[in-house]
């Protein structure tokens, strides 16, 4: 079993910044792929970001640009660079894991974009 925390969530006018963190409790962390989605009120949960082991990324198209994902390894931790946000940016941001067909999840971190 695998424990996600994620942190850094909070509440940030509109063009502003935050960077959220997750941190993961395998010590295989540097093979899982691991990604950031997101779910706002009424919405299907999406894909935000992803990074392979190989540091190779994907990203939702409306945050190509303001979004940057990244890994450290040694830390078991895995960031997500938010810049620009956009009132649409609000939602509860998920950390997720994947190894072959096993996921896990972290509970989530409320981002809201608001003046």
């Amino acid at each position: 079993q695998v424990q996600l925390v994620e942190s850094g969530g909070d509440l940030v006018q509109p063009g502003g910044s935050l960077r959220l963190s997750c941190a993961a409790s395998t010590s295989i962390f540097s093979i899982y792929i691991m990604g950031w989605y997101r779910q706002a009120p009424g919405k299907q949960r999406e894909m935000v970001a992803t990074i392979t082991f190989g540091e190779n990324t994907n990203y939702l198209d409306s945050v190509k640009g303001r979004f940057t994902i990244s890994r450290d390894n040694a830390k078991r931790t895995v960031y997500l660079q938010m810049n620009s946000l956009k009132p649409e940016d609000t939602a509860v941001y998920y950390c997720n894991a994947k190894l072959g067909l096993t996921t896990y999840w972290g509970q989530g971190t409320q981002v809201t974009v608001s003046s």
